[in-house]
């Protein structure tokens, strides 16, 4: 998520586990059995999703695990919940990097001298930024003295790699003041959460039905069976794939993706207008196409 300070990223973090499909049996005790090698499981959170936060000046080891005794690090006490970090550019980018093998793999291999460990590390990654160093590029205010150059630094701190593995980059635009409850909105407008979590349980349900697996884990041979779009979903694709020099990992994203947003309007066929939003969350890569404001790193 994108967008200046006080806009709310945070609290739509804080709020993505309670829109989760609900955990089964296996997956809760799954979580439960990391979440007490560090002695922090309560019997009162059985069956909730992990929200995990840590602040930007953790460490590698920190995130990943380790020791000589190798405990769990927050990927993997995040495991069938949520990974939520704040402020991604100020992160140690070579910190950043060791998540890219865990969110591909959803595991983490630990190696010391005296022993090895691997723990599974399957969680929602997700993470904030300002868009430029002062925040404030784009707000209605004009507050906003950053140079280009300034900004393409800024955003240069996360790599492509990492980048290139995260499937959805939205803008968290600062909101008017009509639109705030008491400020001319009125209260309650909008879905409640227990509206989207019955449509994100049913699109869940129509995944397992369709192919014993949610979205997120097909891999490439499921995605071709699973994930083909209409012809003019195939001709954009193909389109886009050329204009924003989307990688292979990126172009298969995309598609899980629209299959995704395809299963959310009950639709069995995944139509252009699926593929046009799924590549419309590719934010920073249609950015970097079009100025070139963001720098990729070499992998």
């Amino acid at each position: 998520m994108i967008g200046p300070p006080g806009t709310g990223k945070s609290m739509l973090a804080q709020r993505l586990p309670g829109l989760l499909p609900p955990l089964s049996e296996d997956e809760a005790l799954e979580s439960a059995a990391l979440q007490s090698l560090t002695g922090r499981f309560c019997p009162d959170d059985w069956g909730r999703r992990v929200f995990r936060a840590p602040h930007h000046t953790a460490s590698a080891v920190a995130l990943v695990g380790g020791g000589s005794d190798p405990r769990p690090g927050e990927i993997s006490l995040a495991h069938h919940g949520v990974l939520f970090l704040d402020e991604l550019p100020e992160w140690d980018r070579r910190v950043l990097e060791v998540l890219r093998e865990p969110i591909e793999s959803g595991r983490i291999h630990i190696s010391r001298a005296a022993r090895q460990a691997t723990f599974p590390a399957r969680f929602q990654f997700v993470a904030a930024m300002n868009p430029c160093p002062c925040g404030y590029l784009g707000h209605a205010s004009g507050r906003c003295r950053c140079t280009p150059d300034q900004v393409a630094r800024y955003r240069a701190r996360i790599s492509g790699p990492l980048l290139d593995r995260i499937d959805v980059q939205i803008e968290v635009p600062s909101l008017a003041a009509d639109a705030l409850p008491g400020l001319g909105r009125a209260p309650g407008a909008g879905e409640t959460s227990a509206v989207v979590r019955e449509r994100v349980a049913n699109a869940v349900q129509r995944q397992r039905r369709r192919q014993a697996k949610a979205n997120a884990s097909l891999d490439v041979k499921e995605v071709e069976r699973w994930c083909v779009p209409d012809v003019d979903g195939d001709a954009l694709l193909k389109r886009a794939f050329a204009r924003l020099a989307l990688s292979a990992r990126a172009y298969h994203r995309i598609l899980k993706v629209a299959r995704t947003i395809a299963d959310l309007a009950d639709s069995d066929a995944i139509a252009a207008a699926h593929v046009a939003e799924a590549i419309g969350y590719r934010r920073l890569d249609r950015l970097a196409s079009a100025t070139g404001a963001v720098t990729r790193s070499e992998p």
